[in-house]
C-alpha cells in the first residue's frame, strides 16, 4: 500500500534537469505529513535487522528522512555535504559525474572507527555520488552497513556500483 501512495505522490517532471530526462520529483511527498511520517517508519521497518551507528544522509534529499531515521532509531544523523558547504575540518571524495566531477564531504570526527554507517539519500539512479559517500566511510575506518533509498532507478543498474560496498542497498519504490 505504501509502495502506491508514495507512486501516486511523485511527480514526474519532463525534460529536467536536461532534455530527454524524466524527473523523479519527490517533493509532493513533503505536502503529505502522514505519508511523511508512514514512510519514515517504513525505512526504520526495513532496516530493523541491520546494526547502524549512525545515518549518513546526502545532500540534499537525503536530509528529507535521514534525520528521522536516525531519531527513530537513536543514532547520530551525519550530513554528507558538497565540497566547501561545512564549516569545520572534513575527509573528503571526489568521483566522476557522466558530465564533470563533484566533490562531498562530512567533518571528519563525525564517523567513529569501527562504526556500522547507513547512506541514505532520496534517489539510487547511477550509484555515484552514494559510492562517494561510501568511500568516505571506510577512508574514516568504519563500515558501510547498507544503503537505503526512497526511489530505485532499475534501469541505471546503481545496484552494480554499490554492491563492492554492501549488498544491502534497499529502496521503497522502484522505476
Amino acid at each position: 500500500m505504501i509502495k502506491e501512495q508514495i507512486k501516486e505522490a511523485i511527480r514526474d517532471v519532463k525534460d529536467f534537469p536536461k532534455e530527454g530526462i524524466i524527473f523523479k520529483d519527490i517533493t509532493p511527498i513533503l505536502e503529505n505529513p502522514e505519508l511523511t511520517k508512514a514512510i519514515t517508519k517504513e525505512f526504520v521497518r526495513q532496516i530493523k535487522h541491520t546494526k547502524v551507528d549512525a545515518i549518513m544522509g546526502v545532500e540534499s534529499r537525503g536530509f528529507f528522512w535521514g534525520p528521522m531515521i536516525a531519531q527513530e532509531l537513536g543514532v547520530p544523523f551525519i550530513p554528507v555535504r558538497k565540497k566547501g558547504k561545512l564549516p569545520y575540518k572534513t575527509v573528503s571524495h571526489k568521483y566522476d559525474l557522466e558530465y564533470g566531477s563533484a566533490e562531498i564531504e562530512v567533518h571528519e570526527d563525525a564517523i567513529k572507527e569501527g562504526a556500522n554507517i547507513l547512506i541514505h539519500d532520496d534517489l539510487l539512479a547511477t550509484g555515484g555520488t552514494a559510492a562517494a559517500a561510501a568511500e568516505i566511510v571506510l577512508k574514516q575506518k568504519a563500515h558501510v552497513a547498507g544503503f537505503l533509498f526512497l526511489v530505485v532507478l532499475d534501469f541505471l543498474n546503481g545496484s552494480a556500483t554499490l554492491s563492492k560496498y554492501n549488498n544491502s542497498i534497499k529502496g521503497l519504490v522502484n522505476y
